[in-house]
């Protein structure tokens, strides 16, 4: 830590610059990981629960009564509000095939859910991606501005370059620091949203059947 403080005493306004795109990409990598570790994991529970207590319901205001209670991140409640049957109004929405109107209204629903799930992907993904390359031109330039200094000075001896150097390197360590937990939460997290997504797909194809069936009745 004190060789790294030494560099950015040492270093230009590019240098603390790139440091503090570092540390402001960490900060929000690991805000975006703890947030959605947490939704995640009670979006996991939540729809383990909630779906079987649903279709063990004894009637349609019963289950969704219980869905109100157990879906606490409001994925599958609109899935059952986009089920109801709806007499037509005049619409273009609502003057197609009862079959399609469903459709159409469970796959909105459908991506609305998703797209809360996968909140803050694209931005584990960037700082995944960028955040070596980052700390990689800190490097860089860290060396330049060292080998810069020592030139001017007028002597150069293997001690003078081998501390500048040997500091501007913790760049690409604090880099690859940033990148590692953003890549690997990136990849834990994509395989959680798949499995929600399938489970929300199962219930959302379940609830049209039920829909339809509703209406043949009748």
């Amino acid at each position: 830590m004190q060789s790294f403080a030494d560099f950015l005493g040492q270093t230009d306004a590019v240098g603390r610059a790139v440091a503090a795109l570092l540390l402001a990409m960490s900060v929000s990598a690991w805000v975006v990981i703890l947030w959605k570790g947490w939704v995640l994991r009670r979006a996991g529970r939540d729809l383990q629960r909630a779906v079987p207590t649903f279709w063990d319901a004894a009637s349609l205001a019963d289950g969704r009564a219980r869905l109100a209670a157990l879906d606490r991140e409001k994925l599958l409640l609109p899935l059952l509000d986009a089920a109801s049957l709806r007499p037509g109004g005049g619409t273009l929405e609502t003057s197609g095939r009862l079959d399609s109107q469903l459709t159409r209204r469970l796959r909105d629903a459908l991506h609305r859910a998703l797209a809360h799930l996968q909140f803050g992907q694209v931005l584990l993904a960037s700082i995944g991606a960028t955040a070596p390359f980052v700390g990689l031109f800190g490097t860089v330039w860290g060396i330049y501005h060292a080998l810069a200094s020592i030139s001017a000075a007028g002597s150069i001896t293997i001690e003078k370059v081998a501390g500048p150097v040997g500091e501007a390197l913790i760049m690409t360590a604090a880099g690859l620091a940033v990148a590692i937990p953003a890549v690997l939460a990136y990849n834990i997290f994509g395989k959680r949203v798949a499995a929600c997504e399938a489970e929300l797909e199962g219930f959302a194809h379940d609830l049209r059947e039920m829909a339809l069936d509703a209406q043949r009745v009748a």
